[in-house]
């Protein structure tokens, strides 16, 4: 299985046409690895923007070339923000929200949704996110 060292730009949630959802981490340089599977997906959030290690794979399938990402190490480790600044926490746990909104908030009507109504169904989200981002300390896990 191949392997490469590289840097994470970003990672997308698309959803296909028959509603699974694909997530595309793009390198730096363009490239893009697809998983359907959702632990590898979540570490490669974790990496958004650090230096990681990836194993893939590539497939030719109906006339395509895909490269499937199989595993997600990151290098560095993130910036901690000074204690008690949220604004970086905040900016992650909203583009996680937004990221879900399709599942948290179904599929829009005609004329989209009304934004105080999607605010009020994805704020508890993005709190929870926060939390969860704020209370993840490596020291004490064992």
């Amino acid at each position: 299985m191949p392997e490469a060292t590289i840097k994470v730009a970003e990672v997308k949630a698309l959803r296909t046409q028959t509603g699974k959802t694909r997530f595309v981490l793009v390198d730096d340089s363009g490239n893009e690895y697809t998983t359907f599977k959702e632990p590898i997906a979540r570490d490669a959030l974790a990496a958004e923007g650090l230096c990681a290690r990836i194993e893939y794979h590539e497939q030719e399938r109906n006339g395509f070339h895909n490269v499937y990402l199989d595993k997600v190490e990151p290098i560095d480790q993130p910036n901690e923000p000074p204690a008690g600044d949220r604004h970086e926490t905040d900016e992650v746990a909203w583009k996680t929200a937004i990221e879900a909104a399709p599942w948290l908030l179904g599929d829009a009507p005609k004329g989209g949704v009304d934004a105080d109504e999607a605010f009020e169904k994805l704020r508890p989200f993005k709190e929870l996110v926060a939390e969860d981002i704020a209370d993840d300390d490596p020291e004490d896990e064992d």
